[in-house]
């Protein structure tokens, strides 16, 4: 980590291979950004593992996990107006978190320029959807830049905070989950720090920065005028790139990873079409597109995900009168999922058989099994499960939130039947409860997800007095991101804090039925659970236990520490495989004659399991009783 660390402060100039995630942070360092705020969210955490390897009192800006993406994006905004080049990053679905502060910004004088940088999900790789962001930027008139790789990451973001700059007004950079992980040579420019200029610049006199009314149609004005202003930079910029390849008759308009992906088809073919690749996706370049447009005869339009420069482009030859055909999406297919080169490959000898021949991808003699994913061994989530599921009958409902514990719906525990967004359990159930007298309603929720967006809905429930159970698994951290901290950590990314810890807060909202328990007490949550499904009121659970990946990591820092096992007494064991078809944990193995072993690669000790064997044949490894040895 330090040596990260140095080479993101270098002040010569220097190439290295990155992640872009990576790349973005050197950028930032050499354009002088005075405030990073974000709030944990894939493909984007690196980000802050990057800014993590700088030291503190090395670090040239201020950085900050907020509480959510809507207070990261009112912190970067309050710095940037007060003078200081700021930017907010979140992953894609956080926008709609951020959205109500987000869709305004553009109606502000950003006096010192402010960058939103969206990690989007084509594929879903990370996220509960696959939503396309640049429909929140036509709707917020912000200007997005996407890059197609780690360098243009480094490129794109220091031309954002220009353009943001010169403008006054947010910029968005869209970044990709390929683009976010993908590792390139980068070619940084040199460092020259200067003693920032901290003075507090805020001045109402640079608004209006109330958006009310008649000020708020002329903001309204103000951002077109600044995006029109935009455009006609994206007509000449040397982001946009045309690869001239000689074929007037075809032609492919394209952006970000769909570009490498293209590039990586045509690669060895004898005939390619020209090719425009946008840097600006919005606004797009008007002028330089119909240039293209109208020097070929057929143009396919290549982007992930929605149609958004699909019908834009068609308006414009429409609107040119122009005789180019125009191939955008032709299937349902076309809309989902990344670009990678097979799918472009198969789009582009669907339309152009005799440029790009179609091939069949063998399939393996012995594909590889499905591997769902499933919570961590001796995971605290997998007790409090194994222990809630013998509460409830099969009629009650079960209403999941994002985190760890979303893997709960998963078998052989099949919790949580239903899931919207962070923090949305409690008013979900709330909602189940309405008219329900036979069956009951339990709500899953992770701390950190509590502290993100779950207050009103918990309040909701206490002030309108839905009588549901809410079991919050407690595990310490921001686990399913990378283990970032929250407000009942003890601590924040900089320094030692003091804790806001849950109950309390449950106590001061008015909560009088809460239970806390540590989930490797499996009988007694169960007991628990039992006694707060039967009191008609909003009750809460807190089912806590450190997240055990985090905590044997830290363990095995310390040189005296020894890993411990289990192992299966087959002696004892009558072969009933409650311990991996109840209590699922990977680390149980089943052969073909029905024997248990135990995996010792991924087996931590933790000996959570050691409860869940009807006939105890789960002991300590090492241990003798009369089946024999362990």
């Amino acid at each position: 980590m330090k040596k990260m660390g140095d080479m993101l402060l270098k002040r010569e100039a220097f190439s290295e291979i990155v992640m872009g995630n990576t790349a973005i942070v050197r950028a930032m360092v050499e354009a002088g950004t005075r405030v990073v705020s974000a709030y944990p969210g894939s493909p984007t955490p690196e980000i802050a593992s990057a800014i993590q390897s700088i030291p503190k009192g090395d670090r040239p800006f201020y950085f900050e996990f907020s509480t959510n993406e809507k207070v990261a994006t009112e912190i970067a905004y309050g710095a940037a107006v007060n003078g200081h080049l700021s930017t907010v990053f979140f992953k894609s679905v956080g926008l709609n978190v951020a959205a109500d502060t987000f869709v305004q910004l553009s109606l502000m004088n950003i006096i010192g320029g402010m960058v939103v940088v969206l990690g989007d999900d084509p594929g879903a790789n990370s996220s509960q959807n696959e939503q396309d962001n640049r429909h929140y930027a036509r709707m917020s008139f912000t200007p997005v830049l996407e890059p197609a790789d780690p360098a243009e990451v480094y490129r794109f973001y220091l031309e954002a905070t220009r353009l943001s700059q010169k403008h006054r007004m947010p910029v968005i950079l869209r970044l990709t989950t390929h683009v976010c992980h993908a590792k390139e040579r980068v070619a940084f420019g040199p460092w020259n720090p200067v003693p920032p200029n901290d003075t507090p610049r805020f001045d109402p006199a640079n608004g209006a920065y109330i958006p009310l009314t008649t000020q708020a149609i002329e903001q309204k004005r103000a951002a077109l005028a600044r995006l029109g202003q935009v455009r006609q930079w994206a007509e000449k910029t040397e982001l946009n790139r045309f690869v001239d390849n000689g074929n007037t008759a075809r032609g492919v308009i394209t952006m970000g990873l769909p570009f490498l992906s293209l590039m990586e088809v045509l690669d060895g073919s004898s005939s390619k079409p020209d090719i425009l690749k946008l840097a600006y996706v919005h606004p797009l370049p008007r002028e330089k597109i119909i240039h293209f447009l109208s020097s070929h005869q057929e143009v396919k339009i290549l982007e992930e995900l929605d149609d958004v420069a699909e019908n834009q482009i068609k308006a414009m030859a429409f609107d040119q009168q122009l005789p180019v055909k125009i191939i955008g999406k032709t299937g349902l297919e076309d809309w989902i999922g990344e670009y990678t080169p097979d799918k472009v490959h198969l789009l582009l000898a669907t339309i152009w058989p005799d440029m790009i021949q179609s091939s069949q991808t063998a399939e393996a003699d012995d594909p590889a099994p499905h591997r769902p994913p499933q919570m961590c061994p001796g995971c605290g989530h997998r007790s409090a499960f194994h222990a809630i599921k013998q509460a409830l009958a099969p009629t009650d409902i079960t209403v999941a939130d994002i985190g760890c514990h979303t893997l709960g719906f998963l078998p052989p525990y099949e919790m949580g039947q239903l899931l919207m967004c962070m923090g949305a359990s409690t008013a979900i159930g709330s909602g189940l409860r309405l008219f329900n007298t036979s069956r009951k309603v339990v709500a899953f929720m992770g701390d950190s997800t509590f502290f993100h967006a779950a207050l009103p809905g918990i309040i909701n429930a206490i002030f309108n007095r839905h009588p549901i159970t809410l079991i919050l698994m407690e595990n310490g951290t921001t686990a399913m991101t990378g283990h970032q901290d929250h407000p009942a950590s003890g601590k924040n990314f900089n320094e030692a804090t003091d804790k806001i810890p849950v109950r309390q807060v449950m106590e001061g909202l008015g909560v009088k039925h809460i239970f806390e328990v540590d989930t490797y007490q499996q009988a007694k949550l169960t007991e628990m659970v039992l006694e707060a499904t039967s009191i008609d009121e909003f009750s809460v659970v807190i089912a806590r236990h450190p997240c055990m990946l985090k905590f044997t990591r830290e363990q095995r820092k310390n040189p005296n520490y020894r890993q411990k096992q289990v192992a299966i007494d087959q002696g004892v064991c009558e072969r009933i495989h409650a311990c991996i078809e109840i209590f699922g944990c990977p680390t149980f193995t089943r052969d073909t004659a029905g024997k248990v072993t135990i995996n010792t690669d991924l087996c931590i000790g933790d000996g959570s399991c050691i409860q869940t064997c009807p006939t105890k044949a789960i002991v300590p490894a090492g241990k003798k009783d009369k089946g024999g040895a362990a």
